[in-house]
């Protein structure tokens, strides 16, 4: 009978450790999710990609609560401070104007970012090496860029004259970009059109209003409200028979004519290492922050054909991919 007693007493203690290691096991983190729309998915779906082969499956050890604030910044800055009531375990920004709101409508959860601007100029960390605060995260380049991108798109049309852009005054990234973009349409001698708009609702209006033959193309410049709207402006544009250029290769399969930029799947893949490390409690503080250079040029030749233009050979052949 004591063995009896000894041996239930034994598997009792098993069961209550296996109880534990399973609940151990079976912790879930929870990360918030900000953006504004538009291709900024691409660089959720990286992130999944280098969470996964890192071995962290979504459902199992982390989910992913997204809020999209569809190019509203005061929308992103009430789901920030929900996600923070929520207690989620990390909150996941993408672009700078978000990653500000989030930071100032909270204050005690880990960010990690992905950002198109200085993060340093922006205030949002102290330096590149050492962050020092509870933000950390991926730089990747949009606004720099501007000047090649118009120079580009000037070598894919021999003929452009003027290019139209839209952007928010109030945004301090779009406000240098478009600087850069006017400054660089000298040089080339074209015409640049600029359009202000302070809302979704205004962009929308702005698109319709554009006439036929005001310009030869759409040029991007660096706004994450505007392109939450990217596919609208894609599809306006080839409806007005506007050439299109933009930043992200996504939009080029999605019908834009071109983009010279960076590869925002990669940017994400990259910026999972961070998500990993922080939710693992290491402090974002003493993440340094990293800077993608990589740059791509994509071209859509279906969209030229459409157009009826003509890319010249030499800068097909600099294409980094050309949809045909």
């Amino acid at each position: 009978m004591k063995n009896i007693f000894s041996l239930i007493a034994i598997i009792v203690a098993l069961v209550g450790y296996g109880a534990i290691a399973e609940a151990q096991q079976a912790k879930v983190y929870r990360v918030g999710v900000l953006l504004q729309g538009g291709p900024l998915y691409t660089i959720i779906d990286g992130l999944r990609d280098g969470l996964r082969e890192m071995g962290f499956e979504e459902g199992r050890q982390y989910v992913l609560e997204i809020r999209d604030a569809k190019g509203d910044l005061k929308a992103a800055e009430a789901a920030a401070r929900n996600l923070a009531r929520e207690k989620v375990n990390l909150i996941y920004t993408l672009t700078t104007p978000v990653t500000t709101v989030a930071k100032d409508a909270t204050t005690d959860i880990p960010i990690v970012f992905c950002v198109g601007s200085d993060p340093v100029a922006a205030g949002l960390v102290q330096s590149f090496v050492r962050p020092g605060g509870r933000l950390t995260g991926v730089h990747y380049l949009v606004a720099d860029l501007t000047a090649k991108r118009l120079e580009i798109l000037k070598e894919i049309l021999p003929k452009l004259s003027r290019v139209v852009t839209f952007y928010d005054p109030g945004s301090r990234v779009a406000t240098e970009a478009a600087k850069l973009g006017r400054e660089e349409a000298k040089r080339l001698g074209l015409k640049f059109i600029e359009r202000n708009v302070t809302s979704v609702e205004e962009l929308r209006k702005a698109l319709q209003a554009l006439k036929a033959g005001e310009a030869d193309a759409y040029f991007y410049t660096a706004d994450a409200m505007v392109v939450s709207q990217a596919q609208l402006i894609i599809e306006t544009a080839q409806t007005k028979g506007l050439a299109t250029m933009f930043h992200d290769q996504s939009l080029v399969a999605k019908g834009a004519l071109a983009s010279y930029g960076q590869n925002y799947h990669e940017i994400g893949r990259l910026s999972a290492k961070y998500v990993q490390r922080v939710l693992k409690g290491v402090d974002p503080r003493d993440l340094r922050i990293e800077t993608v250079d990589n740059v791509e040029l994509i071209i859509n030749l279906k969209t030229a054909k459409q157009l009826g233009l003509t890319v010249p050979p030499d800068v097909l052949a600099r294409a980094d991919k050309v949809i045909k």
